[in-house]
């Protein structure tokens, strides 16, 4: 949830099951940030594996009132539990950069900025209020735009042009 759909750790521990549908392809997040509710969107991917943990949580002995991420015991999950347990399995995946929840929802954001999606529909995602907050956000995270002009971009010296590729010899 926090990486297929960007939700904050918050939201995704206050969902519940009836808040998923898969066959629409919809979260409703009742309690995002400042109280607002939204409605976002999954991949078909994220939806499959939400199916996979609803068998797997269906055979534990909780209702559907408890969390859609609970203990065994229907037990709600604390977000400190989550922050302490997502640094630990990254070291244990061999991963050496910061692990934590809120880079989660950053990669989805960057994600969904590299393959063009627009920015207003990002926001809304995200459950920013404003579209100016997502464009700071994205500008942080992903300065892709910066990065590929760059990237593209020829350097002349006098009448020669010369362009570089990473790995080839040329000017400093």
């Amino acid at each position: 949830m926090l990486y297929r759909a960007g939700l904050r750790i918050n939201e995704a521990l206050e969902l519940r099951p009836k808040d998923v549908d898969l066959a629409a392809g919809t979260i409703r997040v009742l309690f995002g940030k400042r109280g607002y509710a939204r409605t976002v969107g999954i991949d078909p991917g994220a939806a499959a594996w939400i199916a996979d943990w609803l068998k797997v949580r269906a055979t534990w002995p909780v209702d559907g009132r408890a969390p859609l991420f609970c203990s065994k015991h229907g037990n709600a999950l604390a977000a400190a539990y989550i922050r302490r347990l997502l640094p630990r399995l990254g070291r244990e995946a061999g991963i050496y950069k910061r692990v934590h929840a809120h880079g989660f929802r950053h990669t989805h954001a960057a994600q969904l900025r590299s393959e063009g999606v627009d920015i207003g529909i990002i926001s809304k995602q995200l459950g920013h209020r404003c579209i100016t907050t997502t464009a700071r956000y994205l500008d942080h995270i992903a300065p892709t735009a910066v990065v590929d002009v760059m990237r593209k971009r020829m350097w002349t010296s006098g009448a020669e042009e010369v362009s570089r590729t990473p790995g080839t010899a040329g000017p400093a």
